[in-house]
């Protein structure tokens, strides 16, 4: 009777809510018979929080995946079972596992977890719940596993009133108006989300921070969320408003190195910690597109994060700063900004404080180059900030796996300690040896039943904690094993699925912003093309400050002859990027400037090049409904309804962007679209007024 109530809910439609942690019986009969042979009992070597989680997630796995409850039991004079066991001088073969990796053995025929710490144990946990899930053999099983990066977050964008920053997957999961009193049961599911993935941290409010958070009555709330991610080895953070002394605290100034201001923040952190004792520490937005910070008082940024460390004392925190900073200059270049403004403060700042710096120098575009920064500021450990939700990636509409993107960034060398020297390494501390380490992502995560609006915006998620532990794997290993684990285990259509998922990115760079396009999305809501949006709030925001297109070419100098941002970088880069005939494509327009009729390597014109990219990008999307269409007999209906649609509108939108790009291009470059492309069969004034329609207001 179990085995058909177990499989009965294997077929029921499936609404995305279990994430990746889905242990549907296994069907195959003899690997199902396999996996009871090594799974009898789990035995336990104590019973700390955060090992009975993983035993608990072990004995739902595997009653799911195998269809038969597995006991708890003492391991004494027994085999065929798995044994969690914390062992503080655990070692792999490579030395030690550090204080969160795991190893995963076969020791006297049982499987045996081991771990420096309960959290590394977890960790192996579902490693081998992903063994099962990914239908791995089991038989001597010899893993060992530890996190590259130190600190593994997620940064959360939402507000105290329920609202999403750049969410498009509903409202926020935290119910402030609820809690403490009630606890969302969802919180839970959230942690083992995480947990599973090996993320350890999450920042709860959003970077433009009310100071709400540290009201003694928001600390109650707070604390009953971190209560619920204590026992998954995850750390709760905050992110502060600079102003809060004034705000809440009474005080006339905020200035940092006011002894006033300076005891207001000790005296709260101490408050803080009290009521949350793992408490991770603050990540802070300053003197950043309207917020207060130290710069209102003559400080600088390195005045305004070591007060905060100060204010840490001896506990256990840290301090993220981040580096997002850029002023208001139509003459400028917000591409070296943030770049001005920190690496003049290389070493001064304090030993918990932590400079958090986006993937690229503008700002989570589809493709950007790395950010100078990494490789410039050898003695500040920088936190890598990526974007999980898809501001400028289509939203919740569009399928695009981020995977590639956060490689492209991992990957990059900046040579600041000669060849080798990539962003993941700077990241992670090897290259200027740091003690400690981070990687951000802003999340994804929102009310909706499937978490993130998107179901394939799941694997984002998915991907991005599955590279904050190795940056290592690929994006193809990544997108093959989050397939197994959430869509369908059939061999052909693991392959279909991940092979759209990886080319998934370039074709949506293709159809909106391709050789180097960047930031010519619809204004404020940052939806859609806009390319002719030359007026806004700051004329950094526009779409023409970007693209720089005339009657000459496209694109914007950032060579000597320009802005001379591309000096920023070691001279390996400079050389890969600096002269035009020889740049990839891909990086052409963010750097120069280049001439409607100018051949490039393809043997086309910029502008023949330019419509090629848009038309065969947005046909690219056709290709991904009919690869989509041949996976329909192993994929839940529900799921494949819903991709089914979004890939619908996705074509819709692929259309509207080529449309609105090339005619608006057309107008500067005065050349015809290039064969065997059609034109477009609406004007350009029609374009434009569907960007109207959707910004309308009321």
């Amino acid at each position: 009777m179990l085995l058909l109530l177990v499989a009965a809910h294997g077929s029921m439609a499936d609404d995305g809510y279990r994430l990746w942690l889905k242990y549907d019986l296994i069907q195959d009969a003899a690997q199902r018979k396999a996996y009871l042979n090594a799974a009898k009992f789990i035995a336990v070597s104590s019973n700390g929080p955060v090992l009975q989680s993983a035993a608990r997630e072990l004995q739902q796995g595997l009653k799911g995946l195998l269809g038969q409850a597995v006991p708890m039991a003492s391991a004494q004079g027994k085999s065929g079972g798995i044994i969690l066991s914390v062992e503080p001088t655990a070692n792999d073969s490579g030395g030690a596992l550090g204080k969160e990796g795991y190893r995963i053995s076969t020791d006297k025929n049982n499987i045996k977890i081991t771990g420096k710490t309960e959290a590394g144990v977890l960790y192996g946990a579902f490693a081998l719940l992903r063994q099962l899930q990914t239908r791995q053999p089991l038989e001597k099983i010899a893993l060992a596993s530890t996190p590259k990066i130190e600190y593994r977050m997620l940064n959360h964008w939402d507000n105290p009133d329920g609202t999403v920053e750049r969410g498009y997957a509903g409202s926020s999961i935290w119910k402030w108006y609820e809690l403490p009193e009630r606890v969302d049961p969802r919180y839970r599911d959230y942690a083992r989300a995480n947990a599973s993935i090996g993320i350890n941290g999450v920042v709860i409010n959003n970077v433009n921070a009310s100071a709400r958070y540290l009201t003694a009555e928001y600390l109650q709330k707070v604390a009953a969320v971190a209560n619920v991610m204590r026992p998954y080895g995850i750390r709760v953070y905050m992110s502060v408003l600079w102003a809060a002394p004034k705000t809440i605290g009474g005080l006339t100034t905020s200035d940092p190195l006011d002894p006033k201001v300076r005891q207001w923040w000790t005296d709260r952190t101490n408050d803080i910690y009290k009521a949350i004792p793992d408490f991770g520490g603050f990540l802070v937005k300053a003197n950043s597109e309207g917020e207060p910070g130290p710069q209102d008082y003559g400080r600088n940024h390195a005045d305004g994060a070591n007060m905060l460390a100060e204010a840490l004392g001896s506990h256990d925190g840290i301090v993220m700063w981040r580096a997002f900073v850029y002023k208001a200059n139509s003459n400028g270049d917000r591409f070296k900004e943030a770049y001005e403004e920190f690496k003049p403060l290389d070493g001064k700042f304090a030993p918990k404080v932590l400079v958090q710096v986006k993937n690229g120098p503008i700002d989570f575009q589809s493709r950007e180059p790395f950010h100078p920064l990494f490789g410039a500021m050898p003695k500040t450990p920088l936190v890598l900030e990526v974007q999980i939700t898809q501001e400028y990636l289509g939203f919740a509409t569009h399928l695009v796996y981020e995977a590639p993107l956060f490689k492209e960034c991992l990957d990059s060398d900046t040579y600041s300690k000669g060849k080798g020297s990539t962003v993941a390494k700077v990241v992670d501390g090897t290259v200027d040896q740091h003690r400690i380490s981070g990687i951000a992502g802003v999340a994804n995560i929102g009310s909706d039943r499937n978490w993130t609006g998107h179901p394939m915006g799941q694997a984002n998620w998915y991907a991005f904690g599955r590279l904050a532990w190795d940056h290592e794997l690929s994006s193809q290993a990544i997108a093959e094993e989050w397939t197994r684990m959430t869509i369908t285990t059939e061999p052909k259509s693991v392959r279909t699925i991940a092979d759209l998922m990886v080319k998934s990115r370039d074709i949506y760079v293709r159809y909106t912003t391709p050789l180097g396009l960047h930031h010519i999305m619809g204004e404020s809501v940052h939806y859609g093309p806009q390319p002719w949006l030359a007026k806004a709030g700051r004329p950094d925001w526009t779409a023409v400050y970007y693209h720089k297109a005339d009657a000459q070419g496209l694109g914007f100098d950032r060579t000597a002859t320009g802005s001379n941002a591309l000096s920023l970088y070691a001279p390996e880069v400079q050389k890969q990027w600096g002269n035009p005939q020889t740049c990839a494509l891909d990086y052409l327009l963010w750097f120069h400037h280049v001439g409607w009729k100018q051949p490039l390597s393809t043997g086309r014109t910029l502008w023949d090049e330019l419509c090629y990219r848009y038309y065969t990008g947005t046909d690219s999307v056709t290709w991904m409904q009919k690869q989509w269409a041949q996976v329909k007999p192993n994929v839940d209906p529900e799921l494949f309804a819903n991709v089914e649609g979004r890939l619908q509108k996705q074509y819709k939108e692929a259309v509207w962007w080529r449309d609105a790009c090339v005619l608006y291009f057309q107008t500067l470059a005065q050349q015809p679209i290039p064969k065997p492309f059609s034109p477009p069969t609406r004007s350009l004034d029609e374009v434009k007024s569907l960007v109207e329609i959707y910004q309308l207001r009321k």
